[in-house]
């Protein structure tokens, strides 16, 4: 796992958004998986900058989704569906045609579950897979717990998320679905590119268990630790916990510059 301190969420997602365009610039039908929440909106600004530029096409990029709520229409605002249209694929010029996503109202939700993991895999597979982190370790729905070897399934939302989700309905709770789809953690661990953004002190300690941690269910993030290419991006506060961190800048700063990210 190669872990990178930048000065702030903007550095970061400048960081990624680049390594974003580099994969493009070689592969321009890569499959992206994105997630939703602010964390990466700096990358998604930075990308679409990018694109507006000239400097990286996106005409045949694809986009795969994380999770999604269970029970709501597709075209709900709320909708995960309708958020990452709203954030990633209109600025940056993707239509709805090179979107892969779980059908939130399936009438049999296993199934689509299913459907979905074999879509990703007849997809070729996600390229780059963009993830955030909780405070208590999770990526995508993946609370503490989860089966490491886990595929997309549904889940059940803690009380605290679904309060904490609320801001997003209007402040109502009780619009707030209880249920949402995920990628697994072993779907997750298929991506050949996982790269993880995470800033603010309030995410430190979720940082430094996931990186100098046990892999440990209790913790799902630290199964990146068993991934080949894993890219951890953290600021200087959520790197306030690492006691590596002076490592990682060293090793940051004295890379093979053709290595990228």
């Amino acid at each position: 796992m190669e872990v990178v301190i930048v000065p702030d969420a903007r550095a970061g997602g400048e960081l990624i958004a680049e390594a974003m365009a580099q994969l493009l610039r070689r592969k321009p039908d890569a499959l992206l998986g994105v997630a939703t929440g602010s964390t990466p909106l700096p990358v998604y600004e930075a990308l679409a900058a990018k694109v507006r530029s000239g400097a990286v096409d996106t005409s045949r990029a694809r986009i795969a989704q994380l999770d999604e709520y269970v029970g709501l229409p597709p075209d709900h605002p709320e909708s995960y569906r309708s958020v990452l249209r709203r954030e990633v694929l209109e600025p940056l010029g993707i239509g709805m045609e090179a979107f892969l996503g779980p059908d939130g109202t399936a009438e049999d939700v296993q199934a689509a579950c299913e459907a979905y993991d074999r879509a990703l895999a007849e997809a070729g597979g996600v390229d780059l897979q963009l993830l955030g982190i909780g405070t208590d370790g999770h990526i995508g729905f993946n609370e503490p717990c989860s089966s490491l070897a886990s595929r997309t399934r549904i889940k059940t939302l803690t009380e605290q998320t679904r309060v904490d989700n609320a801001r997003f309905f209007d402040g109502d709770v009780d619009q707030v679905p209880h249920h949402v789809i995920t990628q697994g953690i072993g779907t997750i661990l298929e991506a050949r590119h996982l790269v993880l953004l995470a800033t603010g002190e309030g995410k430190a300690d979720a940082v430094a268990a996931s990186v100098e941690g046990p892999v440990a269910s209790f913790c799902p993030a630290s199964a990146l630790q068993l991934h080949p290419h894993a890219t951890v991006v953290v600021d200087e506060p959520a790197a306030s916990k690492l006691k590596l961190a002076d490592y990682f800048r060293h090793t940051y700063a004295h890379k093979p510059q053709w290595q990228g990210l």
